[in-house]
């Protein structure tokens, strides 16, 4: 089994243009889908859990500035900007939003594709000084650098596939993420329906972090629908500063 591919969401009214990008985003090896408004796309962010977004701005109804409002409500996951708007105003307006790059139309596959992975090497790429140990309560930590989880002190080694999967789920804590989803992010598309290759798969991470197994107080078994990792984040728990850099969604081996 090998990494799964980068999955792109294209958020554009205009069918060429998503044809456009779809097909020069899939040349290059990624897995797109496609929005055509500003609800659809935030419905997809929630349900699909991208690794990017290419937002157009100039939508009817909701534009891109208010689709990128309610993405941040949700995800942080790297968004860039599609518009035929060059004004420095508006690109500056973007970027406050929480848009992490800006393309104006029209513009060449190449820059294209240069631009969309910039943004998924900066997702990737610790920043200095960042953290990147999350305690999860006194006896779980995850260090994402390492790739390793401390329990109850103790240093314990996960393999690739055990930390893509816990990755994602700590990175959507308190969030019910579905069977094909995290197979999908996890394997790839073509595994979303072997619900029982992620079942194994969540029994190893438990076995390794959860104090009993058999009553897990991290990983929740979300019957007939998927996993939900326990929301730490509400609370007690925060995050602290490790020596290596922190490493975000998917985002992996």
């Amino acid at each position: 089994m090998t990494e799964a591919k980068k999955h792109i969401l294209i958020v554009d009214d205009e069918p060429r243009m998503l044809r456009f990008v779809r097909m020069n985003l899939e040349l290059e090896g990624y897995q797109v889908s496609t929005a055509s408004n500003g609800m659809e796309a935030i419905e997809k962010v929630r349900d699909e859990l991208p690794d990017l977004v290419i937002l157009d701005i100039m939508m009817p109804e909701m534009d891109g500035y208010e689709t990128l409002e309610r993405i941040r409500q949700i995800s942080n996951v790297p968004v860039i900007m599609l518009t035929v708007k060059a004004e420095e105003e508006d690109k500056v307006r973007g970027l406050e939003l929480g848009a992490d790059d800006y393309i104006t139309k029209p513009f060449s596959p190449r820059e294209l594709a240069s631009r969309v992975k910039a943004a998924l090497r900066r997702a990737e790429m610790p920043s200095p000084g960042q953290k990147t140990t999350i305690v999860i309560d006194e006896d779980l930590a995850v260090d994402l650098q390492r790739r390793e989880v401390l329990v109850r002190g103790k240093r314990v080694k996960l393999r690739p596939t055990e930390y893509r999967l816990l990755y994602h789920l700590v990175n959507n804590a308190g969030w019910v993420m579905t069977h094909e989803t995290l197979l999908s992010k996890v394997w790839g598309y073509e595994y979303r329906d072997d619900t029982q290759l992620l079942r194994l798969y969540i029994t190893y991470l438990r076995q390794k972090i959860e104090p009993d197994p058999s009553h897990p107080k991290y990983i929740f078994n979300e019957r007939g629908v998927g996993y939900r990792f326990v929301d730490f984040r509400k609370g007690q728990t925060q995050e602290v500063n490790s020596a290596s850099s922190r490493q975000p969604d998917s985002r992996s081996d």
